[in-house]
């Protein structure tokens, strides 16, 4: 009789345990769980300097903390203080694609505006107009003196340029040149460039859009502006180091210099027309409110 009293208290003990530990599991299940959900998934840039781009926004935000010096090269290994965001690093072009998947998204103000985005009422904080990422014209090394490329800069830098910025984009896209022209270089000899064509491979939105424009001032002197459209960041560059296109208006200069110390290519800026500030725009969750909790 004892011994079977005994075995039962056993049973009964060796359940409880069973049951103490499917409880600790469930805690613990529900604990991870729900810090995961209170976790911040932000898409960044995954090249290098509109990466930079977006961790400093972020950081003179408060949002996140980079270690001291980190700058125009910073990348996620330089954040000391992420305040439990988690990046997706992507490929600029896309991310504005991947809103639906995200808390948060830094976009490039072009890709905003190919994705039907306003920079200025849709963005939740946006860059200021740094000259240091200003949108240039650039060339092969050797180039920068021809008098195809003075006419394409004197077109782009001209007045009807800049006034063509800022009516069409309100701030989304600024113009950076100090001086701005009639059109046309002085120095040029349009009478020998009449009949000539001048190519540039663009971005479609602003630079192609911004283009059009130099377009109808190179025609006043029979002069042809081909506008070859790129969708992604490296081919543009290709093509002018290879001498296929005269030039490209797609990037800044230390996507540049990035690009031509990892590609050992030799292209050099001849003008900076404008920029673009980078924003911050919300995905799953469309205010601060979640991150100013941070």
């Amino acid at each position: 009789m004892g011994n079977t009293i005994k075995r039962k208290n056993n049973e009964i003990l060796k359940k409880i345990k069973v049951l103490l530990i499917i409880g600790a599991l469930l805690v613990v299940a529900v604990l991870s769980s729900s810090c995961g959900e209170e976790k911040l998934t932000i898409a960044i840039p995954n090249d290098t300097t509109n990466e930079a781009r977006a961790l400093l926004l972020l950081a003179d935000n408060g949002y996140i903390t980079l270690r001291e010096g980190a700058g125009i090269t910073a990348t996620i290994n330089d954040i000391e203080n992420d305040n439990g965001i988690e990046f997706k690093e992507i490929e600029a072009a896309q991310i504005p694609n991947t809103l639906q998947d995200v808390d948060f998204a830094v976009i490039n103000s072009n890709y905003a505006i190919d994705a039907g985005l306003n920079p200025i009422e849709d963005s939740l904080i946006m860059e200021g107009s740094s000259a240091v990422y200003a949108n240039i014209i650039a060339v092969k090394e050797g180039n920068e003196e021809s008098d195809k490329i003075k006419a394409l800069v004197a077109a782009v830098e001209s007045d009807r340029v800049a006034s063509f910025i800022h009516e069409e984009y309100g701030g989304a896209v600024v113009s950076v040149v100090q001086e701005t022209t009639d059109g046309f270089d002085s120095s040029v000899n349009y009478e020998a460039l009449s009949g000539e064509t001048i190519t540039v491979a663009a971005s479609p939105t602003p630079h192609a859009d911004i283009l059009k424009i130099a377009q109808e001032i190179l025609a006043e002197k029979n002069v042809t502006l081909e506008i070859i459209e790129f969708t992604d960041y490296v081919q543009p560059n290709n093509v002018v180091d290879s001498g296929e296109v005269d030039a490209n208006y797609f990037q800044h200069v230390p996507y540049l210099d990035d690009f031509n110390s990892q590609n050992g290519t030799k292209v050099v800026s001849v003008a900076a027309i404008h920029n673009e500030p980078m924003g911050l725009y919300g995905g799953k969750t469309e205010t601060l409110e979640a991150v100013d909790k941070l």
